[in-house]
């Protein structure tokens, strides 16, 4: 659940009813691909529950994500094709938010394309930060060690999660 400790940390609750309100909420089976390696997405995803396997073209699976993963939001950024393919490892269910209306609200929305770059830039800079140590023959942090800058976010990411699932679930938000 580390990227959505990233992300919804720097949103604030209108970004969470919006992300809900516009998204759209999928079932993907077991094997079902949602990202393939190479090929543009037109979505970026949030993991609601179950599991994906990131799986990378001569290496093999390099990680295993559940609930509260995003994905997608390095060809989100760059706009290259995706590195690597994702794969449903067991039934799993998905927010899918089309990218190009997330980039409509951050045209509309300075306030919001500032919190969602700033989330995006933080996450993306400690796991440079993370695999550049492990480069260098030391482990980087621990898997579930976050930044001291993080950390003044996870309760309030956490909360926006489940306010999040609330939502997707019929309740009253």
């Amino acid at each position: 659940m580390r990227k959505v400790l990233y992300i919804l940390g720097q949103l604030d609750d209108a970004d969470i009813a919006w992300m809900a309100q516009t998204g759209a909420r999928r079932t993907v089976a077991a094997g079902a691909v949602l990202i393939q390696e190479g090929r543009a997405t037109a979505d970026l995803f949030i993991v609601l529950d179950g599991q994906v396997d990131v799986q990378v073209t001569g290496v093999g699976t390099v990680a295993s994500l559940s609930s509260g993963e995003i994905l997608g939001e390095m060809s989100f950024v760059d706009k290259a094709p995706p590195s690597a393919t994702v794969v449903a490892a067991r039934d799993t269910r998905v927010l899918a938010l089309e990218k190009r209306r997330i980039e409509q609200r951050l045209e509309e929305n300075a306030a919001f394309a500032a919190r969602f770059y700033k989330a995006l830039a933080v996450f993306l800079a400690d796991r440079l930060r993370t695999t550049t140590l492990r480069g260098k023959g030391g482990s980087g942090q621990a898997e579930d060690e976050l930044d001291d800058m993080v950390l003044d976010g996870v309760s309030m990411a956490g909360l926006r999660f489940q306010h999040l699932l609330e939502i997707l679930n019929g309740g009253n938000g």
